[in-house]
């Protein structure tokens, strides 16, 4: 069940003006939260105490509202472009080229040298793995972004 704060207002018949009221939580923090400024889970543990105390929840129950940007299985951010940070020079330079290729692709156009394009930066993923200066992780997530493929799960 995918709760929202302002849904769980509505079924306790509370606004947010009371919630910041019985709660003691800013009426500015409860209206961002409410309003998918602020998500939860940038909130200290004395704010989610004090607002899971209000709404008659667990401090864990109040956790799992809203959009979390976290994957709950693995702890991971839903948002992988972290996967992209710190990449190696030359592997940079590949994929800005493997971008500019499939954006002639993409828009119906022939890019001549997108094979070549697409083996340089196949090769350089491979080496920087490889050499240990991306995880398997980031390298899989390269190949899915920048090459189109997809990790079969017999690998």
């Amino acid at each position: 069940m995918n709760m929202t704060m302002q849904s769980m207002l509505r079924e306790k018949n509370m606004s947010m003006y009371r919630l910041s009221q019985i709660s003691g939580v800013p009426k500015t923090t409860v209206i961002d939260i409410c309003s998918g400024k602020s998500d939860i889970e940038g909130c200290t543990a004395k704010t989610v105490l004090q607002l899971s105390r209000a709404l008659g929840c667990t401090m864990e129950e109040l956790m799992q509202i809203g959009n979390s940007r976290y994957d709950r299985a693995t702890g991971l951010p839903k948002d992988e472009s972290y996967l992209e940070k710190g990449l190696p020079a030359y592997l940079q330079k590949s994929i800005a080229a493997m971008q500019a290729s499939w954006k002639i692709e993409d828009g119906g156009g022939k890019d001549l040298h997108w094979d070549l394009y697409w083996s340089e930066l196949n090769a350089d993923i491979n080496s920087a793995e490889t050499e240990q200066e991306i995880s398997s992780d980031q390298a899989w997530y390269l190949r899915r972004k920048y090459l189109r493929i997809e990790k079969d799960d017999n690998t």
